[in-house]
């Protein structure tokens, strides 16, 4: 099995040496070999390298520094788009106006990222996944011209990493493996699983910072509160109905 795997760091630092395309062509072939949903490929990459378009994504993705010195920003959509075309062009009578097409589209595109994120680093270079994709869908899908049937889900800087960043703890493996049905978590369980997490110097340091009590509360709080769930989750659900995903009928 390939260490890559178990060395991924997060990269957030990146030198402004270009990627070449025979390197990148080789990502994504490894990436669009991926699993997929009845081999429709029903997503897209969208690469961007120039600057103007770069400024206007860096500053849709919270100014994060990464996406303006990283060499390569990756977009991947779930993209219905081209299917359905091929399916009129056939004489097929597409139906894949609705959720659960989108959903399946969005695990395609998921897919595809992690295979190009995996593929990426075993050519030594660095990665880092944009969570502010879903938050700000609405003004990529104008800054990159996504037609109806196409949705950004998330995106990847990749780059040579200029930091070697320490490995970032996981929960032990029994925290998230159940055999044969699913055990629920006693108080017990719990601060056994998350002992290691809470205790950490990290944490300790958040904690400090943040003038929070737990490590719990940085998350509830501040990173993933209620209040941002909710209006991203509304502005995200509208994207994806404007981009013509939730016909019900």
């Amino acid at each position: 099995m390939t260490n890559d795997l178990f060395n991924h760091r997060t990269i957030r630092k990146y030198k402004p040496d270009a990627v070449s395309s025979a390197i990148l062509e080789q990502i994504l072939l490894a990436g669009i070999r991926a699993s997929n949903t009845g081999n429709m490929q029903v997503y897209s990459i969208i690469i961007t390298r120039e600057k103007d378009i770069k400024d206007k994504l860096w500053e849709i993705h919270f100014k994060q520094d990464m996406v303006r010195q990283a060499p390569l920003l990756l977009t991947f959509c779930a993209d219905f788009n081209r299917f359905v075309k091929w399916c009129i062009q056939r004489k097929a009578n597409p139906g894949y106006d609705n959720f659960l097409s989108f959903f399946t589209a969005a695990i395609d595109a998921l897919l595809v990222a992690q295979n190009i994120a995996i593929a990426a680093e075993s050519f030594g270079l660095g990665i880092c996944y944009l969570g502010t994709t879903t938050y700000q869908a609405d003004p990529i899908c104008k800054i990159l011209d996504l037609p109806g049937g196409v949705v950004p889900v998330t995106s990847l800087v990749i780059g040579y990493p200029d930091e070697t960043p320490d490995l970032t703890e996981r929960l032990p493996l029994k925290a998230v493996i159940h055999h044969e049905t699913y055990h629920d978590y006693s108080p017990t369980d719990i601060d056994e699983l998350y002992a290691e997490k809470d205790q950490s110097v990290l944490t300790h340091e958040l904690i400090t910072i943040n003038q929070k009590e737990t490590l719990a509360q940085i998350f509830t709080d501040i990173r993933y509160s209620k209040h941002d769930n909710v209006l991203f989750s509304k502005s995200f659900l509208e994207v994806i109905k404007n981009q013509g995903f939730m016909n019900n009928d």
